[in-house]
C-alpha cells in the first residue's frame, strides 16, 4: 500500500475518510455495479483513504446478495477485504429501518463465509431536537448515529440535542443543483457550533473535489456547473476552528480556490500564514470532522494526484 506524496498531513486528513456513495446521485450505480467498484478499491493502493459502503437501509438485502455472489464468484478483485463496514441511511421510518439492520447482522454479520458486513453507522434526517431524540431512542448506542440537520434552521438547539443523545451530526453541502449548496457562513455556522459542543460530524454531497472551484453538477454530458466546496476546505475549515481561529479565517479556508496557497507535508497543513501540525489535525478527525460521503472514490484521489498530492 503505497504513502500519500503529502507526508504525514494527507494521510491524516484522509485516513479512512472516504466513504463511497456510488448508489447515490450523481452517479446512481446499480447495487452490483457499486458492489463491484467497492471491492476494487478495497483492493487498491489507495484503500487506505478508503472509508464506508453506504447504503439505503431498505437496500441492505440486496447489497448482502450482490456481494456474497461477488466474493462467491472468480470476478472479485485479488487482495479485497472480506469485511466491509457500512454505513446505512434510514428514511423516515427508523424503527423498520433498524429492524433491517438487525436481520443484515443476522444474515452477514459473522465470519463464516467469502465476504462478511457489519453495520458501523446509521445516517438520519431529523429537523427538529423531537426528532433528535426519537430517533437516538430506536437505534443504539453502539453504532455511530449522524444525525443530518438543515443548516438553514435553528442550528445551535438541533447539534445541542444531538449532543445530549451522545449521537454525531451531518451536514449536506451540495448536490445536483446549485440551489443545493449552503452559503459559506451556514456552512462555518454548523462547524463552529458542533466544535463548541464537542459533537464530531460527517459532511456529505458535492465533496468530490479537494479545492472549491466550479464543476458540473452531475456526469451527464452537458451538465450544468456550480462552485462546489472541496473536501480538504471543509477539513481545513474544521481544523483551524478547533484551533482557535475566528469564524472569518475559517470562511476564507472554505472558499479558498488556489492550490498553490495550501501546502501539505510531513509537518502539517500550512495556509496563508495559519499553521496547523500534524496532531491538530488527527485531533480534528478525531473530534471534529470523521468522514464525507462522495459518490465517486476515484474522483477526489485523481484529483489529489493531480494536484501532487498522491
Amino acid at each position: 500500500m503505497k504513502a500519500p506524496r503529502g507526508g504525514g498531513a494527507v494521510r491524516a486528513l484522509l485516513l479512512d475518510a472516504i466513504d463511497y456513495a456510488g448508489l447515490f446521485p450523481p452517479a446512481e450505480l446499480d447495487m452490483a455495479g457499486a458492489v463491484a467498484e467497492y471491492a476494487s478499491y478495497l483492493a487498491s493502493d489507495d484503500a487506505w483513504a478508503l472509508g464506508r459502503f453506504v447504503v439505503q437501509a431498505a437496500r441492505l438485502e440486496e447489497l448482502g446478495a450482490a456481494a456474497r455472489g461477488l466474493y462467491d464468484s472468480d470476478d472479485v478483485s485479488p487482495g479485497a477485504e472480506r469485511f466491509w463496514p457500512v454505513s446505512a441511511v434510514f428514511g423516515s421510518d427508523v424503527a423498520a429501518d433498524m429492524e433491517r439492520v438487525n436481520a443484515f447482522h443476522a444474515a452477514h454479520g459473522t465470519d463464516d463465509g467469502a465476504w462478511w458486513a457489519r453495520v458501523a453507522g446509521v445516517e438520519v434526517r431529523a429537523a427538529t431536537p423531537a426528532a433528535v431524540a426519537q430517533a437516538t431512542r430506536i437505534v443504539p448506542e453502539d453504532l455511530d448515529r449522524f444525525i443530518e440537520i438543515p443548516v438553514g434552521g435553528d442550528v445551535d438547539a438541533l447539534v445541542r440535542a444531538i449532543a445530549e443523545s451522545g449521537a454525531f451530526a451531518k451536514i449536506r453541502t451540495g448536490g445536483t443543483t446549485a440551489d443545493a449548496f449552503p452559503a459559506s457562513a451556514d456552512v462555518v455556522r454548523f462547524l463552529r457550533t458542533c466544535i463548541a459542543l464537542e459533537v464530531p460530524f460527517k459532511a456529505t454531497a458535492g465533496l468530490h473535489h479537494p479545492l472549491r472551484g466550479e464543476y458540473p453538477l452531475t456526469y451527464a454530458a452537458g451538465s450544468a456547473s456550480g462552485t462546489m466546496y472541496g473536501f480538504l476546505n471543509v477539513m481545513l475549515a474544521a481544523a483551524l476552528l478547533r484551533s482557535g481561529e475566528s469564524d472569518d479565517v475559517a470562511r476564507a479556508a472554505l472558499e479558498e480556490q488556489q492550490p498553490d496557497a495550501l501546502h501539505l507535508d510531513s509537518s502539517g497543513v500550512r495556509w496563508r500564514g495559519h499553521q496547523l501540525a500534524i496532531d491538530d489535525l488527527l485531533q480534528s478527525r478525531d473530534r471534529a470532522i470523521r468522514s464525507f460521503g462522495s459518490c465517486s472514490f476515484r474522483e477526489p484521489i485523481d484529483d489529489l494526484a493531480s494536484l501532487g498530492l498522491l
